[in-house]
């Protein structure tokens, strides 16, 4: 299985912010439609190449611009990557001794390379989903029993 492969993240600049700003509102569109958008890419010396776009892809390339325009570094990287616990504890938000329990404790399979543990982006992700509906099932609780003890909530 391939690694993942870390190439050096930059926040996009004012004039870069700007561009995927404007490229979202005009690309945006094309969601609501269930054909393949084509697109022409007008190439420098103004050849311009036809292009059928799968939809996944747009969703994604889309995303990628509103984080852009949002000021947010991005990085793509493959479902069935694996990871380093350092880029796992990352994505996750938490330091990597505390990943590493997780992965102790079985609430990640991972696997060892040598002395180095790996996991999958795929299994971090699914983590995160569930711990994530997990604290919006608790909320929801704290908050119906706070409206029933008339707490204002």
């Amino acid at each position: 299985m391939p690694r993942s492969t870390t190439a050096a993240t930059e926040l996009p600049t004012q004039t870069e912010i700007a561009a995927a700003a404007e490229s979202l509102r005009v690309l945006k569109p094309l969601l609501s439609t269930e054909e393949l958008p084509e697109l022409q890419l007008l190439c420098p010396d103004e050849i311009r190449a036809p292009v059928s776009l799968p939809l996944l892809a747009l969703r994604s390339f889309l995303e990628v611009l509103g984080q852009m325009a949002a000021g947010n570094a991005v990085s793509v990287v493959p479902v069935h990557a694996e990871l380093t616990t350092q880029e796992g504890a990352d994505l996750l938000n938490v330091s990597r001794p505390y990943l590493v329990k997780l992965l102790d404790e079985g609430a990640i399979p991972h696997t060892k390379a040598g002395r180095h543990r790996r996991v999958k982006l795929s299994d971090v992700l699914a983590y995160r989903q569930a711990r994530e509906l997990s604290s919006r099932v608790v909320m929801d609780r704290l908050a119906a029993e706070a409206q029933d003890l008339g707490m204002g909530y």
